[in-house]
């Protein structure tokens, strides 16, 4: 876009060529106010700039919404994880971002940042993200999704996790399956079916065997591992699965410590395979195979997905998967390919 086009622009916003074409060809000394920002790519979006501009890169201002109900250690360093990376990447681009820990007090100062990324699984009530939607519509949420239709996401494929997990036990020769799980946070009181609960079944279903040994009940911490590791122990006795997909690292430390209380020999007696591969699972007794969820490539994604979205507000909204990687130590060790 020649000088010429920057000033049909300028017209429109109310500002100077001389800014626009700092802006739009990110002057990393530029200082100007999120308002002027926002009229700017706005105004450009509207006349079309991206269209013949695809190659540019913008560095948008934008605001990190971070839910955790800081209930469950484990599971706050995997979101922490999350937003230490996301900071990482934010600093490395030059971008600027700010942090805010409660949806109203985005909402608030939602005029000030041309998007959002939102890490974490605390709930938020509808009504909520569709105030927030109104101001700040360009969002896109890491692991979660509180409402696909109205922001973007990047979540771990769990339902291709859980199929995998189950291929390689049957690969293995194992034909005695069992599943643990937690239920995760009502969503406007609504309870959601776990995805990892529902895939395990539904595929076990599929392969033509019965779902008899899943034990999927409270929330997701080693706490409830352990009580849920007991009950396994208590009710399955002398006819112990020969394998268990558990649901995240963070129950199956609670499981492993049942198991280990009781005697039971890993994976001797019964193999275990979990999601999430946290550092703490390289250090129990016996050291987890588990998937691994690359967070650097969510959080570059969602970064992507959002500036996408900015440049391209009316496109449709996604929900991208990515896969996971297993890692294998001690509790699991996959039959090897001839």
């Amino acid at each position: 876009m020649n000088y010429g086009n920057y000033k049909k622009i300028a017209e429109e916003s109310g500002y100077s060529p001389a800014t626009v074409s700092r802006l739009l060809n990110n002057d990393p000394n530029l200082s100007i106010t999120a308002d002027t920002k926002n009229k700017i790519l706005e105004i450009a979006n509207k006349l079309g700039y991206w269209k013949d501009h695809q190659e540019k890169k913008i560095r948008p201002t934008i605001a990190l919404l971070y839910r955790v109900n800081h209930e469950e250690q484990l599971q706050d360093e995997y979101f922490t994880s999350l937003k230490n990376a996301l900071i990482s990447t934010v600093e490395k681009e030059a971008l600027q971002m700010k942090t805010f820990y409660e949806i109203d007090d985005l909402i608030k100062n939602a005029s000030l940042f041309q998007g959002f990324i939102g890490i974490g699984a605390a709930p938020i009530e509808n009504k909520k993200l569709k105030q927030l939607h109104k101001i700040l519509p360009n969002g896109v949420f890491v692991d979660t999704n509180p409402d696909p239709e109205l922001f973007d996401s990047i979540r771990p494929n769990l339902e291709l996790t859980v199929k995998n997990a189950i291929d390689l036990f049957f690969k293995k020769g194992y034909e005695k399956i069992g599943f643990i799980g937690g239920v995760g946070p009502k969503h406007d009181g609504i309870q959601e079916i776990d995805r990892r609960a529902s895939t395990f079944a539904e595929y076990l279903k599929a392969r033509g065997k019965n779902n008899n040994y899943m034990f999927v009940e409270g929330p997701f911490s080693v706490e409830n591992g352990y009580q849920l590791g007991k009950k396994v122990t208590a009710k399955c006795k002398n006819k112990f699965p020969q394998a268990f997909l558990i649901a995240s690292d963070t129950l199956a430390v609670g499981v492993l410590q049942a198991f280990n209380e009781e005697g039971i020999n890993i994976p001797k007696e019964t193999a275990i395979l979990s999601i999430n591969n946290s550092n703490v699972v390289k250090y129990v007794f016996p050291p987890l195979s588990s998937y691994n969820i690359d967070q650097q490539e969510m959080i570059d994604m969602a970064l992507s997905m959002l500036i996408n979205l900015i440049i391209k507000p009316d496109r449709a909204h996604i929900d991208v998967n990515m896969n996971t990687k297993l890692v294998i130590r001690k509790s699991f060790i996959p039959k090897e390919d001839k």
